[in-house]
């Protein structure tokens, strides 16, 4: 039977993706390059394009063609790829046109404001901003959940995380939260025994920059199709192409921005590896947010942190930076395996990173269903932080909840997936080690390319053709299993 109906979905979806590839570079230019006074115009222009998509994917066509490609002689990949081209399709249908781009301006608005408020501790500007994109997303999230018979959080959480409720978020964090505060005072306990020397700045922003772009190198990133640049919050953008990964620098610190860095090549390193033959298709989109913050997490944690991989690092930065005492192996290995309570989540240690996204889920949660309002935020924080981390954020809403870019655009239903990447990325690690049974050896020696080819074989080269579930079962022989996360941690820091 011939393909017809499948065939003319693969060219709108194609043509989707070239208009999504023009909003991703110009969303990168907009948080690199862009002058303030630009912010307007951009906004329009970012909005006009998501209508346009939206127009395209809601097309009363697209649904006769999805209803009749089924119905076609299709292989395992393209049956694959029309369940993904039918959930953006049911997806893009629930929202009207003017909402998609009420959504955008409102959200580019709020981002741009958020750049000058957040240095300025000026939560009520933000607020004000905050609340006009908390007011869209919880019409969005309203008519998502009607339409789907889910709570108006899990209508978006579904967004990021096929599959995932907020149901089984509360087991798994749950659980998490039945073990987690101990392990974190043991932890800082066992460690305040141990002198630590904290190395001794300055770090000049353009050796930081070589020695990131040094790093990426060494993981394996592509120059040819990718590059690093500096932004107010660093994150991966661009496409499979043209990877986009961003930094930010502190004279004052060297590990932040180069961790970072390690974290971002990890999403740019399964952006680079997608099929390229399904390019342009829904199914060679990554599989989810979970499944991308766990390749971040496995770079910038799992391996990033681990004693083999940090041994490796040490030459590169007393080149740069010279000998101190601070870079006497052992005190380097330990610095940045230090385990301590932190207001940043960015720059929090994988021990107390959870309870940053707990925090932030459950205030999100309750914004999303009504049950506060964005007022109540900061008290909240403050109360959630002295809980989890026994820090207080009173007044310090710099530090506190105008930290993160998430919430200026909407993205509510996002900060489960970095947790969830943390067990994804421990029970991958350890699948990856037994497999591999040279693993460590071969990271001590600077080696990776058996890992990367397992990760390539197992995650990358997958895109979306399986569910998160078949995925991890495939690479691992089981889904999300939790247990492997403490495991690890207890193994790292006890």
């Amino acid at each position: 039977m011939e393909k017809q109906n499948y065939n003319h979905l693969t060219r709108t979806f194609q043509r989707l993706s070239r208009f999504g590839h023009l909003s991703a570079i110009a969303g990168w230019d907009m948080f690199t390059n862009m002058p303030p006074n630009g912010s307007t115009a951009r906004g329009e222009a970012l909005a006009e394009l998501s209508v346009l998509q939206h127009q395209i994917l809601t097309d009363k066509k697209i649904a006769t063609l999805l209803q009749a490609a089924v119905q076609e002689d299709l292989n395992d990949v393209e049956r694959a790829n029309l369940r993904e081209m039918t959930r953006q399709y049911q997806e893009a249908i629930l929202l009207p046109a003017s909402l998609v781009e009420e959504k955008s301006l409102v959200g580019t608005r709020c981002e741009h404001g958020w750049r000058t408020q957040r240095p300025a501790n000026d939560w009520q500007g933000f607020a004000a901003n905050l609340k006009e994109v908390v007011r869209v997303s919880r019409e969005e999230a309203k008519l998502r959940a009607d339409a789907k018979g889910k709570s108006c959080y899990d209508a978006l959480l579904d967004i990021y995380e096929p599959g995932m409720t907020s149901a089984k978020l509360d087991v798994l964090f749950g659980d998490l939260r039945s073990w987690l505060p101990d392990l974190l005072q043991k932890v800082v306990d066992k460690q305040a025994k141990e002198s630590v020397i904290t190395p001794t700045g300055p770090f000049a922003t353009h050796d930081q920059r070589e020695l990131g772009l040094e790093t990426m190198k060494l993981l394996g990133f592509d120059f040819n199709g990718g590059r690093l640049d500096v932004s107010a919050h660093p994150f991966c953008g661009g496409v499979p192409e043209d990877v986009r990964i961003t930094t930010r620098y502190d004279e004052s610190d060297l590990v932040s921005a180069l961790f970072g860095v390690i974290h971002e090549t990890g999403h740019a390193r399964y952006e680079q590896n997608l099929p390229r033959e399904w390019l342009g298709q829904p199914v060679a989109l990554a599989r989810s947010t979970a499944i991308h913050e766990s390749q971040s997490l496995f770079f910038e944690m799992q391996l990033g942190r681990s004693k083999e991989f940090l041994k490796l690092l040490l030459p590169m930065v007393t080149t740069r930076f010279g000998k101190q005492p601070a870079f006497e192996t052992a005190n380097f290995i330990a610095v940045n395996q230090r385990v301590e309570r932190g207001y940043i989540r960015v720059d929090a240690d994988e021990v107390s990173y959870p309870a940053h996204v707990v925090l932030r889920y459950e205030i999100e949660r309750a914004l999303i269903d009504g049950e506060i309002e964005v007022e109540d935020i900061p008290a909240l924080w403050d109360e959630k932080m002295q809980h989890w981390l026994g820090l207080s954020t009173k007044n310090n809403f710099r530090n506190g909840c105008m930290q993160d870019i998430h919430w200026t655009d909407g993205a509510f239903g996002y900060f489960p997936s970095y947790t969830l990447g943390a067990m994804y990325a421990a029970q991958l690690f350890n699948a990856a080690k037994l497999a591999l049974p040279q693993l460590e050896a071969d990271i001590a020696e600077g080696n990776f390319s058996a890992l990367f080819d397992w990760l390539r074989q197992n995650i990358w080269q997958h895109g979306s053709r399986f569910t998160t579930s078949e995925l991890i079962t495939n690479a691992t022989g089981e889904d999300l299993n939790p247990l492997y996360f403490r495991k690890h941690l207890e193994a790292r820091y006890l």
